[in-house]
């Protein structure tokens, strides 16, 4: 069976990057989300290195054995983009297919948006490329979703980190049980006085493709560095949208897959599958939408074979 290594790349950003890989050939990045790490591409790092690519998932910016700077406005999407870019350049500097999940898709479409020279194609799970709004997002979020809406939460100094990082195991084990397609659906809007996690009930059983083992090994990655980094990653919503004010609605021009679960609670959010099915009016080059029924949030996770044939498919389309 392929092996999976690890070492740490100097990204051109500044920032070191723990970085697992598999493989020779045309590079792959593969872009986590919250709150996970490079491990949730396990099953894709060896599917696609035994297809003949390069795959690379990083622990990105804040994340795991990566970590990174304690300044909040260290973690804006610029920031996020430098760092994806920063690692094709030290990775050869040739032009990369980039894959990304929950957030690591919005740091996917924007690498494609910004620098399409340096990307062949984009594929994204779960988030669809939403493109920039007329009004900062936190206000807007709070008008339609309420202060317990978790970005809004989020939002708080220390209050969610202190919370995750009570007792990590649970955490990992109900955040990652309470967005999958085997649990009731629900809003992640967190009551008065309450915290996220009283919104994720804790698993009777843990779902097919969850293991004890899984919810460990995350654990793990978090020892040392926490969940504030990742957090911030939230806090600069509306720093991100002043930031990319000169990419007001510009068209992401590669070759695009997106990918999503239709038990996805982001596919199931106000406006959402109206966004997806105008997702080529921005992404004119987009090849496919495939829908995973039964599938919730953490789509690789959840569909290891479906999504590694869509992903080797789409790669070798390039």
């Amino acid at each position: 069976m392929t092996e999976i290594a690890h070492r740490y790349v100097e990204s051109t950003s500044g920032l070191r990057m723990h970085v697992a890989e598999a493989g020779e050939g045309p590079l792959v990045l593969l872009l986590h989300g919250f709150p996970e790490c490079w491990y949730s591409w396990r099953h894709q790092l060896t599917a696609l290195a035994e297809a003949g690519f390069h795959a690379v998932a990083p622990d990105q910016r804040g994340y795991a054995r990566t970590g990174g700077p304690e300044a909040v406005d260290q973690y804006t999407l610029l920031h996020l983009v430098g760092d994806a870019v920063g690692l094709i350049d030290a990775l050869g500097g040739t032009p990369a297919a980039v894959v990304g999940h929950d957030w690591g898709a919005p740091v996917a479409w924007t690498t494609a948006q910004l620098r399409p020279d340096l990307v062949r194609g984009v594929a994204c799970l779960s988030v669809p490329h939403r493109p920039r709004g007329s009004k900062p997002p936190v206000a807007t979020l709070r008008k339609l979703r309420g202060d317990g809406f978790y970005m809004v939460y989020f939002q708080q100094p220390d209050v969610p980190e202190a919370e995750f990082e009570r007792d990590p195991a649970a955490t990992f084990r109900r955040m990652l049980y309470a967005a999958s397609g085997d649990a009731p659906s629900n809003v992640p809007i967190v009551p008065d006085g309450g915290g996220f996690l009283d919104v994720c009930p804790e698993p009777e059983e843990y779902p097919d493709w969850l293991t004890a083992e899984d919810i460990a090994a995350f654990v793990r990655e978090y020892e040392g560095t926490g969940f504030g980094g990742p957090v911030n990653w939230y806090r600069n919503l509306d720093r991100n949208w002043e930031l990319t004010a000169a990419w007001h609605r510009a068209p992401i021009t590669p070759p695009a897959l997106y990918i999503a679960g239709d038990r996805d609670m982001v596919t199931e959010g106000p406006g959402a599958r109206e966004m997806i099915e105008n997702l080529s009016d921005f992404v004119p080059d987009l090849r496919e939408t495939i829908w995973l029924p039964g599938c919730g949030h953490w789509t690789q996770q959840e569909r290891p074979a479906e999504v590694n044939e869509a992903l080797i498919g789409f790669l070798r389309s390039l």
